[in-house]
């Protein structure tokens, strides 16, 4: 076993994307990271450097979240190399993206197991290593607050977890163990241009920002900066909960700003002057 005082963290999909960047930010803060893959070993060695380059330290594990032992063996590995743990970031997820009338039994199957089970499973293990209280993330996202189109399996397993969420948060509580979501809206990683591009005939990915009150999409570092907080002492008291990071995606509706039209418009729109003023900075 090996013998730390750091912090240990155990991150789901942190070979690439957001977990990757969560990653390397804890170990800017000294902290040992379990850096999981389900097949790319090489992708996870190069998010481990990065996060030893930060000032952390951890190991590579590879993973199938949909399979129940490969789970466990996941968490026997942590439990035979650390002892204990202290934070746990289900952050891995997949689905099939199609109108509810096309799903088929294994679409839903798939998409219970990957996204809602091993969330539930490992909060379960992680909650058992945590002898001294810990913090327990899971990245959603705001098809489990909105209906859009082809998002109905992954967007009903996301509200799965949100649901959980709320009933670890009370439940693990008295052991002092935090349970939150981080819920991303359009986020500017693979997944989102995936989604925009794979399906036929969906809507342009600019005709869906020009809705948002910020206009454009959110980053990784965002998504990271908004799990590394809920895992950090800065967010001890807060349990339970669900963090939306969308630019103001879920606040909006129809008739939408960005549909109407001039005078109405103008009450939105930044005065010329500020606009001018604006330009100007940028040039200089």
């Amino acid at each position: 076993m090996a013998a730390t005082t750091a912090p240990i963290a155990l991150i789901t999909g942190a070979s690439r994307g957001i977990g990757r960047l969560l990653a390397q930010k804890l170990g800017q803060r000294g902290v040992t990271v379990v850096v999981t893959y389900k097949g790319n070993a090489d992708l996870a060695e190069e998010s481990l450097a990065d996060v030893r380059a930060a000032g952390g330290d951890g190991i590579t594990a590879q993973v199938d979240i949909e399979q129940p032992e490969s789970i466990d063996a996941l968490f026997d590995l942590v439990r035979d190399t650390y002892g204990r743990l202290d934070m746990f970031v289900a952050n891995a997820a997949a689905s099939a993206f199609k109108p509810v009338a096309d799903l088929k039994l294994h679409h839903l199957d798939r998409s219970y197991a990957t996204n809602a089970r091993s969330f539930v499973l490992g909060a379960q293990r992680a909650a058992e290593l945590m002898d001294r209280g810990g913090r327990i993330v899971v990245v959603t996202s705001y098809g489990s607050l909105r209906a859009f189109p082809t998002y109905a399996a992954l967007g009903a397993a996301k509200a799965m977890t949100e649901a959980y969420t709320k009933y670890m948060a009370v439940e693990f509580g008295p052991r002092q163990i935090t349970v939150n979501a981080v819920n991303g809206g359009l986020i500017d990683t693979d997944s989102l241009d995936y989604f925009y591009n794979s399906v036929p005939g969906m809507a342009p990915m600019d005709s869906v920002l020009s809705k948002l009150p910020l206009q454009r999409p959110g980053t990784a570092d965002d998504m990271a900066d908004a799990v590394d907080f809920l895992l950090s002492d800065k967010a001890s008291y807060i349990t339970g909960q669900t963090l939306s990071v969308d630019g103001g995606l879920t606040v909006v509706a129809p008739p939408f700003w960005a549909d109407t039209t001039s005078p109405l418009r103008d009450a939105v729109l930044p005065p010329a002057d500020a606009a001018a003023d604006t330009a100007s900075d940028t040039a200089e």
